[in-house]
């Protein structure tokens, strides 16, 4: 078992002594990957802007430019 492996093992073992609610311990999880990779978070902002806005032409909701 790797080291990485461990301390997600044991931040589980935690979140469920703790009682916390899967979908709070995956977020958490989430966020701290999205904290550790500053551009990321900013990345997949952009690409979700990207896809409503492709969503929103496609609709005749938003002309192009």
């Amino acid at each position: 078992m790797t080291e990485l492996q461990k301390l997600l093992a044991r931040a589980a073992e935690l979140s469920v002594q703790q009682g916390l609610a899967t979908e709070d311990f995956m977020n958490a999880a989430w966020n701290a990957h999205l904290d550790a990779n500053p551009g990321m978070r900013d990345e997949l902002i952009d690409r979700e802007l990207r896809a409503q806005l492709k969503r929103l032409r496609k609709q005749g909701l938003m002309p192009q430019a």
